[in-house]
């Protein structure tokens, strides 16, 4: 029997989809049982469980037999190692630009204080700077997540990077700060085409557990980037003498990153779940159906808060530190530069560790607790919001122990980058993803670090004038009471006199000032970690139910379109 008289279905090879998810052959798979797998297959929908898992069916045994009549042999293993490479090849193409993705938006805090002294500018305009990036960046998402269901993804990321490669490089020429942030805004546009699209990719490569460690290994490079950052920012300038200069090694790696996207593989929507048939929906039905998802819209919500704490930490963390450490005896000719590259090396190591840890803990506990993603997510934050407390009070003290505690309340944040991303993937169907990752990245920057290091900023010049005043009406009064005191003790001999006199109170130093102000606006991370928090418990109600739903509508939506074509 000839193929052309099978059905119009014909699911993925046994080895492709084996390489994808090893978990296929575990009969006891907590994602539906042998049986329904049966009688999927002989209804004429394709095989599939209800976490997007695929096996194999007779069709596959037919196919090897026909192409062995014909003597070409193509065989499970050697198909297994082609499809390897070239998967392989797109992953870490994928995660090297994010890397480099990254160490680009997080290059001018490890220099902040030298492009605040050249520009002349405060922490408010200073934190303008991020903010105004991320506000590009999240408004053409969108669009981008719109192209990206229905255009050519390889060329959208491409031109993407070439976009925020060439911004990049032309913005370190600016000598005034209009023309200077209005390139750091234009790399957001090129930013959005890629951070939209490149995990989409990885969604119709591989499924189930293989999909999930694959988005580890692309979201743990956004930590390692942004240490790389830090360090790559503050050590260029310091070489150079020259704090442009740090904005000039990402723009060089972009032109390496534009030829390697370009010889990616692009898969079919849908291809790793053997939905590929599907077609894509208008853009008002998807965004329709993306409000209706509680799962979808109350991770973005939680994830919203991980992108306010992580905005306003990443960008402010390293002057902070800085300020407060500078108090300490022996440390007063600090550099920024030396606590930038230190503060690089800890954001490096916990994304290290807590990106691929989240993604562990999520493998082990789902074959124990079906819902146990937006837990592990929840639980990070409870954690990061002590240590993140606690590191925020200490650095006058011990800058050991701050870097120990701003560590650990990373580590416990960097859980929830791969979770959410996958939650992301299996409550919504292929066809609908990149618009979703635009609307996530819509909200989260929208309202997380699009504001956060502006709102820290302001929030911190407010407080350090209040400081300020306070102080001068502070000293005014100590000073009348020693007249005062002087004027009642006239009788008294003048030595006697200046020997009881309460000196006024030195006012605060600059210095001082800016660290408490600092201080007391990134206190307000904690208490949005907390939120968070709860944003993802409430998810945890939520989320079977509507994965089964995205499950359930691929399979009716691809079969649909399958019978059409027939």
């Amino acid at each position: 029997m000839s193929l052309k008289n099978h059905p119009a279905y014909q699911p993925l090879p046994t080895a492709a989809a084996a390489m994808d998810n090893p978990a296929m052959s575990n009969s006891s798979s907590s994602s539906g049982s042998n049986d329904d797998v049966a009688a999927l297959a002989q209804s004429g929908l394709p095989a599939t469980y209800s976490s997007q898992q695929l096996v194999s069916s007779d069709s596959d045994t037919m196919e090897r037999h026909h192409l062995r009549g014909n003597n070409i042999v193509d065989e499970p293993g050697s198909r297994l190692a082609r499809m390897g490479h070239v998967k392989w090849f797109t992953v870490a193409t994928l995660c090297f630009v994010n890397l480099i993705n990254y160490m680009d938006r997080f290059t001018i805090a490890g220099v902040l204080t030298e492009v605040k002294q050249d520009f002349d500018i405060d922490n408010d305009n200073a934190g303008l700077l991020q903010t105004a990036f991320v506000v590009s960046y999240m408004i053409f998402a969108p669009l981008f997540g719109y192209l990206g269901d229905r255009y050519p993804r390889r060329l959208l990321m491409a031109v993407g990077v070439a976009l925020w490669s060439t911004t990049t490089l032309l913005g370190s020429y600016m000598h005034t700060f209009g023309w200077f942030i209005t390139f750091r805004a234009l790399v957001g546009i090129g930013e959005a085409s890629y951070s939209t699209i490149a995990p989409t990719i990885i969604s119709d490569l591989f499924v189930n557990s293989m999909r999930t460690k694959m988005l580890a290994m692309f979201y743990f490079a956004i930590p390692v980037g942004s240490g790389l950052g830090y360090i790559v920012g503050s050590k260029t300038a310091q070489l150079a003498n020259n704090w442009r200069w740090a904005l000039r090694v990402t723009p060089v790696l972009g032109v390496f990153a534009v030829v390697l996207i370009l010889l990616i593989k692009d898969p079919k929507r849908g291809e790793s779940e053997g939905q590929s048939h599907m077609e894509p929906t208008s853009f008002f039905i998807d965004i329709k159906e993306l409000i209706k998802n509680r799962s979808f819209m109350l991770s973005t919500a939680g994830f919203t808060c991980v992108a306010f704490v992580a905005g306003a930490l990443a960008w402010w963390g390293p002057t902070y530190i800085h300020l407060g450490l500078k108090m300490q005896p022996g440390n007063e000719n600090l550099q920024l530069d030396d606590v930038s590259y230190k503060f690089g090396l800890v954001a490096m190591a916990a994304g290290l560790i807590g990106v691929p840890l989240g993604s562990v803990l999520a493998q082990y506990y789902r074959s124990r607790i079906e819902n146990c993603d937006p837990y592990i997510c929840a639980i990070g934050l409870f954690i990061s919001a002590p240590m993140v407390f606690v590191g925020l009070i200490i650095p006058r003290t011990s800058g050991t122990l701050c870097f120990i505690f701003v560590f650990v309340a990373q580590v416990a944040l960097n859980l929830c980058w791969s979770i959410v991303a996958d939650i992301l993937l299996y409550v919504v169907v292929p066809t609908r993803r990149s618009t979703a990752e635009a609307f996530q990245i819509l909200i989260s920057h929208a309202l997380g670090d699009a504001g956060s290091p502006y709102l820290v900023g302001v929030i911190s010049v407010a407080i350090k004038k209040r400081l300020s005043s306070s102080t001068t009406l502070l000293i005014s009064q100590n000073s009348m009471q020693s007249l005062s005191q002087v004027l009642e003790n006239a009788t008294e001999t003048v030595t006697e006199s200046i020997k009881d006199m309460p000196y006024p109170r030195a006012a605060p130093t600059d210095d001082v000032l800016s660290f408490e102000s600092l201080q007391y606006s990134l206190f307000s991370t904690t208490f949005v970690e907390v939120l968070g928090g709860i944003f993802f418990l409430i998810t945890a109600c939520f989320i079977i139910r509507d994965k089964a739903k995205a499950t359930s509508v691929s399979l009716e939506s691809s079969e649909q379109q399958r019978n059409r074509n027939v």
